[in-house]
């Protein structure tokens, strides 16, 4: 029996611009955690990203995370509120500085964090005693969240916001670049995002003074000697000069990409609008999403398992939408403020294949499963 081509969810796009900084890398032996590639990628998303931006390149989108909490002064005991419906890395290290994560549900309207919500967490936490440290708000799937309404909480009640721009390059909030909207931003380069250096992340921030701090922690915390000191603990966070050459070949197709995964959404759209009980989310004035991935919402649990099963039958991958963080065993216990919506979401969500490589003909076959398991 003839094995189906597999359609994966987000696969790598990689072009031939990369192959000439990695071969450029090797020739010039720059194999190492810095050189001109790393320097390059992070001048390269300053450019892109405007707003006198300073970026630093990381190991990952999660180490980015980690520094930026650090620098934002989070650490044992403290507590931090984090969106609940995201995936774990938004979450996991909160924990890694032996701090307390306070889950805040979603809003129906981006599926990210609720302001309402948040403002009831804050002042409960306020009056237990316990103000939080920080704000983790993530632009999920590429949808920007509701930024003028957290920032206002933000200020309101003087709480850094920690930016969470993984599945976010390319999606702008007010004609401002995802990435650049909170008191530290992070980015994520994984294999299955927008862009990717196989694996990596940036931390960005509008202060050069944070910019400088997370190189200095994601380089072990070495102090300026000439014999090896440390004053605090660092980190082996800094990305390779290698994977960097890929982050530089990526930027130069980063909008194709983007419009890629956009006609993504737009098929999809088109081809499945108007079927009985599937909708999408759509983009609220003033938000523009890169679509990293392109979802649906379903009638039931029972449909949405009866698609994604038929696709897996024919070797198409798709993914129910985040567990939320309030769910998971690892993070039982916590406190949480929810509304009901992420659950909800992940019960009837799925995302469909959405990688910037996709064919006609893969979306065309996509569709044709999906149509054939609600009949």
């Amino acid at each position: 029996m003839e094995t189906l081509t597999k359609i994966w969810l987000s696969s790598p796009h990689i072009g031939s611009n990369e192959q000439n900084f990695v071969d450029e890398a090797f020739s010039t032996n720059w194999i190492a955690p810095l050189g001109p590639n790393v320097s390059g990628f992070e001048c390269d998303l300053e450019s892109y990203l405007q707003e006198d931006v300073h970026v630093a390149a990381l190991s990952s989108g999660t180490a980015a995370i980690h520094l930026g909490l650090k620098l934002l002064g989070v650490g044992k005991g403290d507590e931090v509120l984090c969106q609940s419906f995201t995936f774990s890395a938004s979450a996991n290290p909160i924990t890694y500085l032996g701090a307390k994560p306070v889950f805040v549900d979603s809003e129906s309207e981006t599926w990210n964090i609720c302001p309402e919500l948040l403002e009831e967490a804050i002042t409960e936490r306020i009056r237990m005693g316990s103000k939080p440290k920080a704000i983790v708000a993530v632009h999920l799937y590429g949808m920007p969240y509701k930024v003028d309404e957290i920032q206002a909480l933000a200020e309101k009640y003087q709480i850094p916001v920690l930016e969470d721009s993984a599945e976010a390059l390319g999606s702008t909030y007010k004609d401002c670049k995802c990435g650049t909207l909170g008191d530290i931003s992070i980015l994520s380069f994984n294999g299955n995002k927008i862009i990717t250096t196989s694996g990596g992340g940036a931390l960005v921030s509008k202060t050069k003074e944070y910019r400088d701090k997370a190189v200095f922690l994601a380089t072990q915390a070495r102090d300026n000697a000439v014999h090896y000191q440390h004053s605090e603990i660092g980190h082996n966070y800094r990305m390779s000069n290698v994977l960097a050459g890929i982050g530089r070949g990526q930027m130069q197709v980063l909008n194709e990409r983007v419009n890629a995964r956009r006609r993504n959404y737009e098929y999809y759209l088109r081809a499945l609008q108007g079927l009985d009980g599937i909708s999408f989310l759509e983009e609220p004035d003033g938000m523009f999403s890169n679509r990293w991935l392109s979802c649906i919402l379903t009638p039931s649990y029972q449909v949405r398992e009866r698609i994604r099963l038929a696709m897996e039958n024919e070797n198409i991958e798709s993914r129910p939408l985040w567990k939320p963080m309030h769910l998971q065993p690892v993070f039982q216990g916590e406190p949480s403020f929810t509304n009901g919506v992420s659950e909800n979401l992940f019960q009837i969500g799925l995302c469909l294949p959405s990688g910037s490589n996709l064919l006609l003909e893969d979306l065309e076959r996509i569709v044709e499963i999906l149509k054939l398991a609600l009949k």
